[in-house]
C-alpha cells in the first residue's frame, strides 16, 4: 500500500488523486459528521456554499441544516454551526443532514472522482484504517484541510499519521495524537476561551480517539455526494 499527502489549500501543481482518498477535516467538520451519524442522522450530504446549503435543505424532506464559514463562526441562515457538542442532544433519527464547511466540505467536493473517497477525523481513525484495508487499497492519499496561513493544520495531519501507522501495522499511542490536535494551532484556539463559536467542548469530543467505530465512507448520488 502507497501512501501520500495532500494539503487542500497547497493544491497548485499537485497531481490529482484517484484510487483511495481520505478527506481529514478533524476541527471540526468530520468531528460533527460522525456525530450527527451516531445521532442516527439518515445521510450527511456535503454541499460547498452556504446558498447551495440552503436551497438543498429546502428540498430534502426534515432535512437539518449544519455548517459554518471560515473561521468557525456558524453559517447564516443554519439551524446549527459546526459544532459536534451542539448535536449531541439533537433529535436527528431518520433525518438528512446539509453539511457546508469551509475545509472538509470543500475537500471532499476536489476529489468527489475518486474511486473510493472517505471523511475522516480521530473519532473515526480506527475503523477508517480497517475500512481502507478491508477495500484492498494500493494506494491512499491523505488530504489535509485545516492548514492556513494562520494555522498549522497539525490536528488534520496528526489523524492522517495515526490512521496511516494502523495501516502499517505501527505503534500508534491514542494519547500522542489526542494532545496533537489539543495542541495544534487551531486547538489551541478552543482552549483559549475567548473565540465564542469555539467551544472547549468541541475540542473534546475531536480529541476522543475512536470514540465511534464506523467509517464514513463518501458516495457519489447523482449530483450530490452522500455519506452514510
Amino acid at each position: 500500500m502507497k501512501f501520500s499527502r495532500v494539503f487542500l489549500n497547497r493544491l497548485h501543481n499537485q497531481p490529482d488523486a484517484s484510487d483511495t482518498v481520505v478527506v481529514i477535516d478533524v476541527l471540526r467538520s468530520f468531528t460533527t459528521a460522525a456525530v450527527a451519524l451516531e445521532r442516527g442522522a439518515a445521510a450527511i450530504y456535503p454541499v460547498e456554499g452556504v446558498s447551495a446549503g440552503l436551497v438543498l435543505t429546502g428540498m430534502l424532506a426534515d432535512a437539518v441544516s449544519v455548517g459554518a464559514v471560515a473561521g468557525g463562526d456558524p453559517a447564516p441562515g443554519f439551524a446549527y454551526g459546526n459544532s459536534p457538542a451542539a448535536l449531541l442532544d439533537v433529535g436527528l433519527a431518520g433525518r438528512p443532514v446539509v453539511l457546508s464547511t469551509a475545509a472538509g466540505v470543500r475537500g471532499l467536493q476536489r476529489f468527489r472522482q475518486a474511486r473510493r473517497l472517505y471523511a475522516a477525523s480521530l473519532v473515526c481513525g480506527r475503523a477508517t484504517a480497517e475500512a481502507i484495508r478491508a477495500a484492498g487499497a494500493d494506494e491512499v492519499c491523505f488530504v489535509i484541510t485545516g492548514e492556513w496561513v494562520d494555522r498549522d493544520g497539525d490536528e488534520d495531519v496528526a489523524c492522517a499519521d495515526y490512521i496511516e501507522a494502523l495501516l502499517r501495522g505501527e505503534p500508534a499511542p491514542a494519547e500522542d495524537f489526542a494532545r496533537r490536535v489539543r495542541d495544534s494551532d487551531f486547538g489551541r484556539r478552543f482552549v483559549a476561551g475567548t473565540w465564542p463559536n469555539l467551544p472547549l467542548a468541541d475540542l473534546d469530543l475531536a480529541a476522543h480517539v475512536d470514540r465511534f467505530d464506523f467509517a464514513m465512507p463518501v458516495a457519489r448520488e447523482g449530483e450530490h455526494l452522500v455519506i452514510r
